[in-house]
């Protein structure tokens, strides 16, 4: 029996359906990461968080949650600049799409 087994550069590239797709959620996830570390550095409650990024306390939980799914890269850019942290865009080089290998099961 043959079996073909997907190897993807990240858990992004096996998530997306498109490389678009996994390069949208590559950049939404940094920059939830990257606010989160602005909020547990200041030590806001998520209360304190919301306010200062003009969301609700529930909103603010979902981005603490990583609920990636709930939140555009307009929305995260848009509570960056709230906190004062200015977001930069950049292109990187190419790179490879998908790697297909085949292997043979005994």
């Amino acid at each position: 029996m043959t079996k073909t087994i997907h190897s993807f550069k990240s858990v992004w590239d096996a998530l997306a359906d498109t490389p678009e797709q996994a390069a949208n959620l590559r950049a939404r996830a940094t920059l939830m990461r990257q606010i989160t570390e602005v909020i547990e550095t200041n030590g806001w409650t998520q209360q304190e968080a919301g306010a200062t990024c003009g969301v609700t306390q529930p909103r603010m939980n979902d981005l603490l949650r990583g609920r990636i799914s709930r939140f555009s890269l307009d929305a995260l850019v848009n509570m960056a600049a709230a906190l004062g942290r200015p977001v930069r865009v950049e292109l990187q080089p190419p790179t490879h799409r998908r790697v297909t290998r085949t292997r043979r099961l005994a």
